[in-house]
């Protein structure tokens, strides 16, 4: 039987609860989004749609270089940068009247949940950055740092 409390390997960004938790949010906003006025296609539409796919994009990137720490942080901190923007798109999408006060103050308390997995991550970056061969448990007197010839 399996312990539900422990927590499972990370096998790709996809299981990562932020990255789960942007992904909904964004298609929760992109559903929203189409009762809003045709006029606001290129613009709060657009951005709206844009800004919220985006935390997921810039995490996703971060994941692929997360051998490098500088540029894994660098693609959190655009998440989070993304994630603020989205906020900011529904403050004008409750101040136009196209969502309503409990609509806005649901997203607005979920992405500001994204914001604290996110900087959950960058406290623990260490922990994600490891190299293959840290992560596989060999001794540090085995490892040469220098990518493996195959």
């Amino acid at each position: 039987m399996k312990d539900k409390n422990k927590t499972s390997k990370i096998r790709s960004v996809r299981d990562l609860k932020v990255y789960r938790k942007a992904f909904d949010l964004a298609m929760e906003i992109f559903e929203l989004t189409k009762k809003f006025p045709k006029e606001e296609t290129y613009s709060l539409t657009d951005q709206i749609r844009r800004a919220s796919r985006s935390v997921c994009s810039n995490l996703s990137e971060g994941w692929r270089k997360r051998r490098y720490k500088a540029v894994f942080l660098n693609k959190l901190t655009d998440s989070g940068q993304e994630a603020a923007e989205t906020q900011t798109w529904l403050e004008f999408s409750l101040h136009c009247k196209y969502i309503d006060e409990e609509t806005f103050r649901r997203l607005d308390d979920s992405y500001e949940h994204v914001f604290a997995m996110l900087s959950s991550m960058e406290k623990k970056a260490d922990t994600f950055c490891r190299t293959s061969s840290e992560r596989s448990g060999r001794p540090s007197s085995e490892r040469s740092g220098r990518p493996s010839v195959i």
